[in-house]
This record gives structure tokens, sequence and C-alpha cells, in this order.
């Protein structure tokens, strides 16, 4: 069980406050909670294979591409050996 000294606490971590009138609910409610996963925790489960993993992702493959000149001459501005794009802020 959770105490209200306890959510004071925890609500001055997370920097939210908590009105007084609703402390008491707002107690209530969250043990409620932590009851719930005190009965999750006592529910025996049998245990299963799951789902299964597999990579989703290909193999690298090296392939030909374009050489440097041929990109450099495509966009509206280079600079050295870099593509020169807008200032973005």
């Amino acid at each position: 069980m959770v105490s209200e000294t306890e959510i004071n606490d925890i609500a001055n971590l997370a920097d939210i406050s908590i009105p007084k009138e609703e402390l008491g609910t707002f107690t209530a409610q969250f043990n409620s909670i932590l009851e719930y996963f005190d009965l999750l925790d006592a529910v025996e489960a049998a245990p299963s294979e799951g789902a299964g993993r597999y990579n989703i992702f290909r193999e690298d493959i090296v392939e030909p591409s374009l050489d440097q000149d041929a990109v450099l001459s495509n966009p509206g501005a280079s600079e050295d050996e870099f593509i020169k794009g807008p200032r973005v802020m």
C-alpha cells in the first residue's frame, strides 16, 4: 500500500501538483492499480515458445553506383566534394 506522503513525494519528483482534496482519491486509485499488478503476479502461466524471431532485413549487397562527378553534376550547387543545400535553422 502506498501512503499519501509517498504519493506527494512521487508527485514532487514528477513535478506535478495534486490538490489536497484529490489526494485521498488519487491514493486509493493508485493502490487499486497496484492490487491489479499483485493479481497478475499470482497468475500461473505455462511457458510458451513465443512468436519466434527472424531477421526481417536483407543482406547488404554491393552494387555499382554513380561516380562522384556524375553525382555532383546534378544538384544546383556544390562546394568542394559536397552537395551544398540551403541553411536550416
